[in-house]
């Protein structure tokens, strides 16, 4: 009997320490589903809100690009696409192969399509083909029902009117790298198939044209497919870029280039305006939008000519005899020389046990400074080389421009090279030889220049020697005209170098007379130049005989130069070409700037317009 009531306590004491415990568990399972439910149930609203809805950004319409005049470089235009949604069929590949019967899917592509559809889940849109055009868009949607999974659509690209016209100036884009989201915060390089500026303005001025993301509020389900839309938020358009340059006078350089690889640069003398930038071989910006083949980007990679250099800047060239306005001007100014210096041309100067040769066999005879720069004689400047040595000759051609990038607003500007004593003996460890200044003298040798600085050369002689930079970028209430500072180079010694540009191209012994322009109020003054790419040999000249340019391989053929402005009584426009291994600059070069000049005075500075008859009919020489 005491047994069994002993057993029965214990059984109460662990029967009421089972019931505390249990009182105790679920009293704080109660708690905290009261913190939990209503303390913080705010919280985890925005929570279950989360997962429900998605907030997704939305690409803004990229900035346009415009001329002076709001003509458009760059815009957006529609994009007609077609995707995929792999949940909507039972193959793929099925669909893709009747699609092929509709438009051409490359091989590349089909390897790409099936890859995503494996990566991505069966709701998320593969992107087939863009840029369709309408009749390919058209087929499309009529065949759709026998197409399932196939979705035609439409957004927007990036649009170059003038094809590749502009392509090096303007640039182009392409999709977000990853090295592009390094180091950045701006959540519209994570949205899928976003294109950013890669090159030329469309790099530069990337973050304004840009514009800020808008947002979508989706609805999804526990899979992530999006279920409805709750709301839009458009994003705020990318700002307009306008720029100095003027596309009618852009399109007719090109024309002119033609064929020729080549560097031209147009400018307004006072202000920098670069109204024509231009190289050629071109590249279309589109097909670096919508995205290259590997055979085309070999294509562009392997091309002599190279397409994908902007020569207007990067390419670097012996500026030939144009380089002798700059040595005549420091001679002028070292005071080593007069105006009415003369040298006796026999065709060639002796150093040493080494002959320099005259471009012209027999030689000028007697010669005197401004028919000197007129004839483009080189003993003369050989001559005058020989007197200011190579640092002189340096001094004033940094002046002018040369050897130093002038910041335009592209990329891959390239600063050309002005050769001194210190350089020479830095760069390669041997001192300066007396031969190379005469080389120096008449712009061969080590002397390298891009088009662009040719230009700002001419731009600063022919506005009285100040200091104008090359600008791109035409801003709102920004003033045409600008106090500049001078180069500090006398008025006396740069009106004697014009009157002798005047002469190159309006006196008869000019070397670029039958290049002139006729109208009087038009007329151009310039200086001709001709590169040699390489060495003449003795044996060739022992033998006599000048092989003729057009039947040397293309890459031994010389560069043309020309380099001018006008009118030349009141110098408004400054201009400068190289066309790679086009041969003499006086038969090559100087047409293409005498007709880019005349036009661009004929030019309406307001509205771009001009006369009808006197655009398109240069008054080339018979």
């Amino acid at each position: 009997m005491a047994r069994d009531n002993m057993r029965d306590k214990i059984f109460s004491r662990r029967a009421l320490f089972l019931i505390g415990a249990k009182t105790v568990l679920f009293g704080a399972l109660a708690a905290r589903m009261h913190y939990l439910q209503v303390i913080e149930s705010d919280q985890y609203k925005v929570l279950a809100e989360d997962n429900r809805i998605n907030f997704r950004l939305l690409a803004p319409p990229r900035g346009r690009i415009v001329d002076r005049f709001g003509v458009d470089l760059a815009s957006n235009q529609q994009n007609y696409r077609v995707v995929l949604i792999p949940e909507q069929t039972r193959s793929a590949e099925t669909t893709l192969a009747r699609l092929a019967e509709l438009i051409d899917i490359p091989e590349h592509d089909r390897r790409r399509i099936m890859r995503d559809v494996k990566r991505m889940r069966g709701f998320v849109p593969v992107t087939i083909s863009e840029n369709l055009t309408w009749e390919q868009f058209s087929r499309i949607n009529v065949r759709s029902p026998d197409l399932p999974g196939i979705q035609p659509d439409v957004g927007e690209t990036r649009a170059y009117p003038s094809n590749s016209a502009f392509s090096h100036v303007i640039g182009y884009v392409a999709p977000v790298a990853e090295e592009d989201k390094r180091g950045s915060d701006d959540p519209l390089l994570q949205v899928p198939g976003f294109r950013i500026g890669k090159s030329g303005i469309e790099r530069i001025y990337d973050q304004r044209l840009r514009g800020t993301a808008g947002s979508s509020r989706v609805e999804v389900n526990a899979y992530g497919r999006v279920i409805r839309e709750l709301g839009r938020r458009d994003g705020q358009p990318g700002e307009m870029v306008q720029l100095s340059i003027d596309a009618g006078l852009q399109l007719l350089a090109v024309e002119r280039l033609g064929e020729e690889s080549g560097g031209l640069a147009v400018m307004n003398v006072h202000d920098g305006d670069v109204l024509a930038l231009v190289s050629t071989p071109a590249f279309d910006p589109t097909a670096f939008n919508v995205g290259l083949s590997r055979a085309e980007w070999q294509s562009l990679v392997q091309n002599q000519r190279n397409p994908l250099v902007n020569k207007s800047i990067a390419g670097q060239y012996p500026p030939g005899s144009t380089f002798k306005l700059v040595v005549a001007l420091a001679a002028l100014e070292s005071g080593l020389v007069s105006p009415d210096h003369s040298v006796s041309c026999p065709g060639f100067m002796d150093l040493g046990d080494h002959r320099f040769h005259c471009w012209k066999k027999e030689g000028h005879g007697r010669i005197d400074f401004t028919r000197g720069i007129e004839q483009s004689c080189d003993v003369f400047f050989y001559d005058l080389g020989r007197r200011l040595g190579p640092d002189r000759i340096a001094a004033m051609a940094k002046k002018f421009g040369l050897g130093t990038k002038l910041g335009v607003d592209q990329t891959g500007e390239k600063e050309g090279l002005i050769p001194t004593r210190d350089w020479k003996l830095a760069a390669t460890g041997v001192p300066w030889q007396h031969g190379e200044t005469l080389n120096t003298a008449i712009g061969q040798g080590f002397v390298l220049a891009t088009p662009l600085q040719l230009c700002v050369m001419a731009a600063r002689i022919a506005n009285g020697g100040h200091v104008v930079a090359p600008r791109l970028l035409r801003e709102r209430g920004q003033p045409s005209d600008q106090k500049l500072e001078s180069i500090g180079v006398s008025s006396a010694s740069l009106k004697f170098v014009q009157n002798a540009m005047f002469g190159v191209c309006n006196r008869p012994h000019g070397t670029a007379f039958k290049a002139r322009i006729k109208e009087p109020n038009l007329l151009l003054a310039g200086k001709t130049g001709t590169s040699q790419v390489r060495r003449i040999s003795k044996s060739e000249r022992l033998a006599g005989k000048k092989i003729k340019d057009e039947n040397k391989p293309w890459h031994e053929r010389d560069h043309a130069v020309f380099v001018g402005y006008a009118p030349a009584n009141a110098p408004r426009f400054a201009a400068a070409v190289v066309v790679e291994h086009g041969g003499a600059g006086s038969a090559m070069a100087a047409p293409i700037i005498r007709d880019v000049l005349r036009l661009a005075q004929l030019r309406n500075p307001s509205t771009g317009s001009e006369p009808a008859v006197a655009a398109t009919a240069p008054n080339r020489e018979s």
